[in-house]
């Protein structure tokens, strides 16, 4: 049986989950880091109500 650790994230930047455009300023914001060649991407902190840009760090 084969296991792995969780990829820890990198908080790249954070939008308000209360923006009157919603998540677009985040999704924005990491399609431009993706066109830099960073593999970002949105997920919801349903604890902090935002939106976070992130990226997984590689385990070496």
């Amino acid at each position: 049986m084969t296991t792995s650790l969780p990829a820890q994230r990198t908080i790249l930047e954070r939008f308000p989950a209360g923006h009157p455009r919603g998540s677009w300023p985040a999704d924005e914001y990491a399609a431009a880091q993706r066109a830099q060649g960073t593999d970002a991407r949105v997920v919801m902190d349903l604890a902090s109500d935002q939106f976070l840009v992130v990226t997984d760090n590689a385990h070496a």
